[in-house]
């Protein structure tokens, strides 16, 4: 069993930076990839950023050029760097990993507010 713990999250003016993490642990199983997702108010969850096995990452039109995601192999961690925060990018942050069996894990969650 996978267990993932997001943190960074908080309340920041638009333009602030923020910087999540998450944490994994747990079984060893071969990932195929990590993402972070979010959730605003009535909204679907979506994807905001996604880092495969390789390197390779993926983001969501919305957070090109602002957002950066990263992993660090050693620490079992995720991390997503924030930058020029809107109002629009208020949500629950939620931590993701896929293993090579097609598994999904998924973190508690962190509430990231941008003020106006």
């Amino acid at each position: 069993q996978v267990q993932l713990v997001e943190s960074g999250g908080g309340l920041v003016q638009a333009g602030g930076s923020l910087r999540l993490s998450c944490a994994a642990s747990g079984s060893r199983l071969g990932i195929s990839a990590m993402a972070w997702f979010r959730q605003a108010p009535g909204k679907q969850r979506e994807l905001v950023a996604r880092i495969m096995a390789s390197g390779t990452t993926i983001y969501a039109d919305s957070v090109k050029g602002r957002f950066t995601i990263s992993r660090d192999n050693a620490k079992n961690a995720m991390y997503l760097q924030m930058n020029s925060l809107k109002p629009e990018d208020t949500a629950v942050y939620y931590c993701n990993l896929a293993t090579m069996r097609d598994d999904n894990y998924w973190g508690q969650g962190t509430q990231v507010t941008v003020s106006s």
